[in-house]
């Protein structure tokens, strides 16, 4: 098993990926996002994502999707997305490896934090994380609008 940076060729194993997480996640008809989409825009002029796959045999097996935000408070932070492993390779280390892979990206950009969300049911993933010295923080909500909302709030509809 290997850990690389992803390339526009991996997209396509990557959305795979990311359909059976919207699968497990209860949730399969919610991606919308095309390998045409990913391509776009994660390799161009100013990528909006970066990623790690991990590979065996010429297979992605696992993804960690991030991004970089910024906080009024800490500075420059990186947000993980997605940390995927295709289901039949779940409990093979390949996701610690990515994890730590993107907690040793993130001290190489010297960010202040890194972050990521959980849903609350995942208790295996929060275990997990609270054992590598995590904090999962009970407190904060995650508040959301999609595409319904916006044209709510701005009063119009999508054409």
């Amino acid at each position: 098993m290997s850990i690389r940076k992803a390339t526009p060729n991996d997209m396509p194993q990557v959305l795979e990926l990311i359909q059976e997480l919207a699968v497990f996640e209860k949730e399969p008809e919610a991606v919308v996002i095309t390998a045409a989409d990913l391509v776009r825009d994660g390799f161009s002029e100013n990528p909006l994502f970066h990623c790690f796959v991990a590979e065996i045999d010429q297979k992605i097996v696992g993804i960690a999707l991030y991004y970089y935000r910024y906080s009024t408070w800490k500075g420059k932070t990186l947000h993980l997305e997605d940390l995927i492993v295709k289901e039949s390779q779940r409990g093979t280390g390949i996701g610690f490896q990515l994890y730590s892979e993107i907690i040793r990206q993130g001290q190489r950009d010297q960010v202040r934090r890194i972050e990521w969300a959980v849903l609350d049911w995942n208790t295996p993933a929060i275990d997990f994380y609270k054992k590598t010295g995590a904090k999962v923080l009970s407190e904060w909500c995650v508040a959301q609008m999609d595409e319904e909302g916006i044209d709510l709030f701005l009063g119009n509809e999508r054409q």
